[in-house]
């Protein structure tokens, strides 16, 4: 186990078994989003993504908030300049990592909270939790997704809602609409997001991988392009495989079918 000093503002610790976890912490400001922290938000996406050891990555926030945005004590510095860097841009280094990242969402996900919240693969909140777009509110433009982003979950009646009216959805909601996939009692948080990883850990971690990749891809794409490119991709993959993997997936399912019990009569 390797784990930041508890005084840095994003914290990243790596467990042997794979799972890496990474907390925004700055509760006493509900952890809102300075412009060096976006920064380390981004280069520790984008360490843990180049690092063979971890395999899924686990993304909570200290305290009483998951992200409740950027702090507008120092908006200017935030919003020009560098904010099309993707290299400094959390979000964009987040879509960019193959590895599966759950959310851990407890307390308020708030507009740029939302938007890394969106940037998850599987999202886990507490009973409690709150997501909310401010950025009408506060004549904010938003530039990390979550104006195509939640349309194409949710459905674009529901997500103008969100937008436009900065309603806040709990997580009863979020769930029922689809975009969060399970909510817990706050203190089974970590629990849950940590059995999902499990589940991840015991599959083939090349074909996750690839998995995420073409699921995420394909998104992008209308369906008939994106069929095309699950099928390219999947014609690649059993080009590259030799002998000895297709005679190790043989003996896997072997092994499988050999501990089922016999089917009664």
């Amino acid at each position: 186990m390797d784990s930041s000093s508890p005084d840095k503002l994003i914290l990243v610790t790596r467990e042997p078994d794979g799972i890496a976890y990474v907390t925004i912490n700055r509760p006493k400001s509900l952890n809102s989003l300075t412009k060096p922290m976006m920064t380390d938000l981004a280069t520790a996406f984008k360490a843990l993504d180049a690092d063979d050891s971890v395999r899924v990555v686990v993304l909570s926030g200290s305290g009483r908030a998951f992200c409740s945005g950027v702090d507008l004590t120092a908006a200017e510095g935030v919003f020009k300049g560098d904010v099309k860097d993707v290299e400094i841009d959390p979000v964009a280094q987040m879509e960019r990592c193959r590895k599966p990242i759950i959310g851990a969402i407890g307390g308020f996900a708030v507009t740029a909270g939302f938007e890394i919240a969106l940037a998850c693969d599987i999202l886990v909140a507490a009973k409690g939790a709150k997501f909310m777009d401010t950025h009408a509110r506060f004549g904010i433009f938003p530039s990390w997704g979550l104006s195509q982003k939640l349309s194409r979950i949710i459905g674009p009646n529901k997500a103008r809602e969100v937008s436009l009216t900065a309603m806040p959805l709990t997580a009863e909601q979020a769930e029922r609409l689809g975009f969060v996939n399970h909510v817990v009692e706050g203190s089974a948080l970590l629990k849950k997001a940590r059995e999902v990883a499990e589940a991840m850990i015991k599959n083939n971690q090349d074909l996750v991988l690839r998995y995420k990749s073409v699921i995420n891809d394909g998104l992008k794409l209308p369906l008939g392009h994106a069929l095309v490119l699950e099928k390219e991709r999947a014609h690649e993959y059993y080009n590259g495989m030799t002998k000895e993997q297709f005679k190790k997936m043989q003996d896997f399912i072997a092994g499988r079918s050999a501990k089922k019990p016999a089917a009664k009569l």
